[in-house]
């Protein structure tokens, strides 16, 4: 079976293809728009193929709205103060997307342009993409390749980059996970714990402060497994953040986070190599198109885990550095391992 299909045409002509992945008892599908997750198929404790991952049918539909399903984010995933960083004694502006804040990138950050795809192999893909020098602001030419491979009942994501001048780099996944189903509504009664004692607080606009906060005693402590939302709605108002929980966690060890749907029994653990995940309930969902099959998407109809460098850590010296310098590489991978409550596939 052919592993490409034409998704779609861009306006400027170009070809959007979309990559079917399978191995064992998970599959997947990747689009080159945005190095974008589309889809990924488990079966549930029933053994029925169960797609965990909102997305849409048409092209046309992931340009139009700015949910960044499944995208690959950069150069800098999350938000950045006022548009503007500097580096090596220059300063420079961002296209501001987000009130007055940079967030992912930019209004056409990596997960709005067509990448190419430099190797496919039945349960693999590479997919590349040449950022110019001066793209969304950024300094420097830089080559990305982001690698998605199902193997073992994982799927793990591989990010690789240079530049050719110091720029920012802190790349991520912005994949919408139900487990109950992208098509079953919210996921409020699903239960995560994350392995993170703090995390970095922000103000109204989503920007932190510069302190590390512990997550005892606040809505924000998953540190046992939680009803996403139990406390959600604690969360948003005694910080004044509009929505639900939108926070940068800080793993307390690689193997950080797990969640579980009782209504299909399907589990997903997430392990990384990056300094924070963010938690994002997908606070603004509800305006979307309809998604795969014309579900409709609700609030807190998927919840997101993007391992990231801190958000705004360019103005925060004591945060982990963002920063690639020239001719060094960026590598990171993230790894979603599924399975059935008490039992991961392909043990």
């Amino acid at each position: 079976m052919d592993q490409t299909r034409n998704f779609g045409i861009l306006p400027d002509g170009r070809e959007v293809s979309c990559i079917r992945l399978a191995d064992g008892a998970l599959s997947c599908e990747v689009l080159t728009w945005g190095a974008t997750l589309r889809s990924l198929v488990v079966p549930d404790r029933n053994g029925k193929p169960t797609d965990i991952v909102l997305g849409f049918d048409r092209i046309e539909d992931y340009i139009a709205h700015d949910a960044h399903f499944g995208g690959t984010i950069g150069r800098f995933a999350n938000r950045i103060a006022g548009g503007a960083f500097s580096l090596c004694g220059e300063d420079y502006r961002l296209p501001c997307n987000n009130g007055d804040n940079h967030l992912h990138g930019g209004p056409d950050g990596f997960d709005r342009v067509l990448w190419t795809i430099e190797r496919l192999d039945r349960n693999a893909v590479t997919l590349f993409y040449r950022s110019p020098d001066g793209e969304m602001g950024y300094p420097g030419t830089m080559d990305v390749r982001v690698t998605y491979a199902l193997s073992g009942g994982s799927l793990a994501i591989h990010y690789d980059a240079v530049s050719d001048r110091d720029t920012l780099c802190s790349l991520t996944n912005h994949a919408y996970w139900n487990l109950a189903g992208h098509d079953s509504g919210n996921v409020l009664r699903q239960v995560l714990q994350l392995d993170a004692s703090s995390y970095t607080p922000t103000d109204a606009a989503l920007i932190p402060t510069g302190e590390i906060a512990p997550v005892s005693g606040t809505p924000m402590d998953f540190s046992v497994p939680t009803p996403i939302g139990a406390r959600i709605r604690q969360a948003y108002k005694a910080l004044e953040v509009a929505g639900g929980y939108d926070h940068n966690y800080i793993p307390d060890r690689p193997d950080c986070a797990r969640a579980w749907s009782d209504d299909t029994g399907i589990t997903l653990c997430l392990t990384t190599d990056r300094p924070g995940v963010q938690l994002y309930t997908g606070n603004f969902l509800g305006s979307t198109p309809a998604g795969k099959g014309g579900a409709r998407y609700p609030q807190f109809g998927g919840f997101c885990l993007e391992t990231q460098a801190f958000p705004d850590a360019p103005h925060h010296t004591a945060f982990p550095s963002a920063v690639l310098r020239c001719g060094e590489r960026f590598e990171s991978t993230t790894s979603c391992t599924f399975g059935i409550i008490g039992k991961e596939f392909g043990s």
